[in-house]
């Protein structure tokens, strides 16, 4: 069992020791720091060349009071006094004071290469100087070229794209294709998963903070292999028994397709117990359907072993969905399926406006030569794998922290007011976040009670960079 401290160097010490948590976190003390000056054990931030120009607009208040003014009322904020960020570079973000933040939040697991990564500047500043946006109506080569680079890091016959402009469009589509293809209406997902907010997504979505009332039919919600909360445990194909049961019952018999994540984001980091997707997918094709992988979050290098997140389960879908770290941050996400499956779209056409712009397009070249040029899978491998047995650490000190998952960058970290009853600690999550955010750390949140900590950095994240949340967190968490 480990405390994790750090010094001004950053380095971590060592020591054996256990604290059990035994308040909310609203009325915790905070415990005397050993040593005589507390500022030397306060963890500290990685050192980082680069200084961002001075910011002279208007100030976070202005632009919160026009932002309630002019903006949709449902805006939502992290941190009590929402934080105004004006600049970034790689994994670093910046205030409108000039203080640096460390992102361990990837705007939401979207920034795979890094905050303005300069190749890919350079691609987006090139393109719109020559061409900045046609229509799918004509050719250009931005388009072109990414559907053919994003074709080949794709298994089978995997090899047709259609550009979208986010998550949320890729899978309605991918649900409409695989409604059309098969002559088939049911759609089976999973309980607790997050595919977007309109018409066909919201209704596949699994959790209610997400839906309206609102009609939503075609979709039956199978049980969620949940490892940590589920009554399988890490047994997939028990799990996926129930799929069966849901297509023999609350079926025809035939379906037109299953799509889920290979690990919930929204939902909390929750991965899907071993074995489960092949199971499932066996099952779904048997009923005549398509299995589509939701690889908006997934994708892209994150999980570190694999280039997608559902290879972990060693299965091959018929249709894979994207976004997020597909641009570095551009509005861009893509379908990806095999050119039979694609024709059934062919009987009207299928045009997005926006869909394959090319200055769009050509960033997203240029992340997946990053990608690969700068090995950040293998970061996200090697570095996502140390992070994450120093959290396993660190949950071994604080018994707040009822589990820690996931894979390479996207992490989750649960935290809990009792480790056998396994119930949320919300308030305590929003205390850590808080102190978090005041020390340097930008981390995000999730699942139905918000008592998740996700953690999905940019995928040049360091070692150092992981001792510095590590420590963080620790220091807050001894303080409960």
């Amino acid at each position: 069992m480990l405390t994790i401290c750090a010094s001004r160097t950053s380095s971590l010490l060592f020591r054996l020791s256990r604290r059990s948590f035994t308040k909310l976190a609203q009325d915790s003390e905070a415990a005397a720091l050993h040593g005589e000056n507390d500022e030397e054990f306060l963890p500290q931030m990685p050192p980082f060349d680069y200084t961002p120009p001075p910011y002279d607009g208007p100030s976070a208040d202005e632009l919160l009071e026009k932002r309630h003014r002019h903006l949709n009322p449902c805006m939502a904020y992290f941190y009590k006094n929402p934080l105004f960020l004006v600049d970034g570079k790689m994994q670093y973000l910046f205030d409108e004071k000039g203080r640096r933040y460390l992102d361990a939040f990837g705007g939401i697991a979207t920034v795979s290469c890094g905050h303005c990564h300069p190749q890919v500047l350079d691609a987006i500043f090139n393109q719109a100087k020559r061409l900045q946006h046609t229509t799918a109506l004509y050719l250009n080569r931005p388009s072109v070229d990414f559907a053919e680079a994003l074709a080949s890091k794709c298994p089978g016959d995997l090899n047709v794209v259609f550009f979208t402009n986010s998550g949320t469009e890729a899978n309605e589509l991918a649900l409409m294709i695989a409604r059309l293809y098969t002559g088939f209406h049911d759609i089976i997902s999973l309980r607790n998963g997050y595919h977007g907010n309109a018409g066909a997504t919201m209704t596949a979505t699994g959790q209610r903070n997400y839906k309206y009332n609102v009609v939503q039919t075609g979709i039956h919600h199978a049980l969620n292999p949940d490892p940590y909360r589920g009554i399988f445990g890490t047994n997939g194909p028990k799990y996926a028994k129930d799929v069966d049961e849901i297509i023999t019952y609350g079926t025809c018999g035939r379906v037109a397709g299953f799509i889920a994540e290979a690990i919930q984001g929204v939902g909390g980091i929750y991965e899907l117990a071993p074995g489960y997707l092949s199971a499932v997918y066996a099952s779904v094709r048997k009923a005549g359907g398509l299995c589509i992988a939701d690889e908006v979050q997934s994708g892209f290098a994150r999980t570190g072993g694999h280039f997608w997140g559902f290879e972990s389960q060693g299965v091959v879908p018929d249709i894979i969905t994207m976004a997020k770290g597909i641009g570095n941050g551009l509005p861009l996400g893509a379908v990806v399926t095999t050119s039979e499956i694609a024709k059934v779209m062919t009987c009207h056409g299928y045009l997005n406006t926006f869909g394959g712009n090319p200055v769009s397009t050509a960033g997203g070249l240029a992340v997946l030569k990053v990608i690969e040029n700068e090995k950040l899978q293998q970061n996200a491998f090697t570095v996502g794998m140390y992070l994450k047995n120093q959290l396993l650490a660190l949950k071994e000190k604080h018994d707040i922290i009822g589990d820690v998952r996931g894979r390479g960058f996207l992490l989750g970290v649960e935290l809990v007011t009792d480790r056998d009853l396994k119930n949320p600690a919300t308030r305590e999550t929003l205390h850590v976040m808080e102190e978090m955010k005041d020390m340097g750390v930008l981390v995000g949140k999730g699942g139905l009670h918000g008592n998740i900590f996700r953690i999905s950095p940019p995928l040049c994240f360091t070692r150092e960079d992981a001792d510095f949340l590590v420590c963080t967190m620790d220091h807050i968490m001894s303080k409960m």
